[in-house]
């Protein structure tokens, strides 16, 4: 595989999956955000002035899970690289095993009711944290990506792109940077859509579909790994 189709698969797939336990820990756990933790921060605003939002702890404490995540994720990426070990693989697998640990937390806690038990509580946090993960390795290893959980960047920038073409100002750089923002703005829409329904439909277990795209990934990049190994 080429390096352009491997970085638009990485791109999509790491956009689906943000956009999908986003929107599943918003639905399932009190307006939680767990890739946008800054979000939550509007929420527990909201929640100070007007007493009858729920879940305000959970939202404070999203904050710290996410920032153990990336801190954990940091750690383990400065270990590999001193050791040499598969560093995009590791981290991607910790990220999994954080978001089967946010699902299993969530089949524990169902049915969710009002308030936020302590396994509620859990899952969200186990969210979070796995999201910081994922911040922390799209920024330390995959730079080279468009953005796959802020969207904010992604949308400025193909709008400025899309007015230079318009203008007649645009050279063959736009056109390949907007295909770099465009299929994790699209995956990440897809992938928001696609957890509504499906947490509607089976629960907690709609998790199952953002670590099957991990467990690709993670195949994919041990395979990549290997390869360049035996070619060294």
């Amino acid at each position: 595989m080429d390096t352009n189709r491997r970085n638009q698969l990485q791109g999509i797939g790491l956009g689906c999956v943000a956009g999908y336990v986003d929107t599943l820990g918003f639905i399932a756990l009190f307006g939680l955000f767990t890739a946008h933790v800054t979000g939550n921060f509007v929420l527990i605003g909201a929640g100070l002035a007007d007493p009858s939002h729920v879940s305000i702890l959970l939202k404070f404490l999203a904050f710290p899970a996410f920032i153990l995540g990336v801190a954990a994720a940091r750690l383990l990426i400065a270990a590999s690289q001193s050791r040499e070990w598969p560093g995009l693989a590791l981290s991607l697998t910790l990220q999994m095993l954080l978001l089967c640990g946010f699902m299993v937390c969530g089949w524990l806690a169902s049915p969710i009711g009002l308030d936020a038990t302590p396994l509620a509580m859990a899952a969200g946090l186990l969210g979070a944290a796995a999201m910081g993960v994922h911040s922390a390795t799209s920024k330390l290893l995959l730079s080279h990506l468009a953005p796959t959980s802020m969207m904010t960047g992604n949308v400025t920038q193909i709008v400025i792109d899309t007015v230079d073409v318009m203008r007649g100002a645009a050279d063959k750089a736009v056109g390949e940077r907007c295909v770099k923002f465009i299929w994790p703005l699209a995956a990440f829409g897809g992938g928001a859509i696609l957890a509504a329904f499906a947490y509607l439909a089976i629960g907690f277990s709609a998790l199952l579909l953002p670590i099957a795209i991990l467990c690709c990934m993670i195949i994919m990049q041990w395979n990549l790994d290997r390869i360049q190994v035996g070619a060294a």
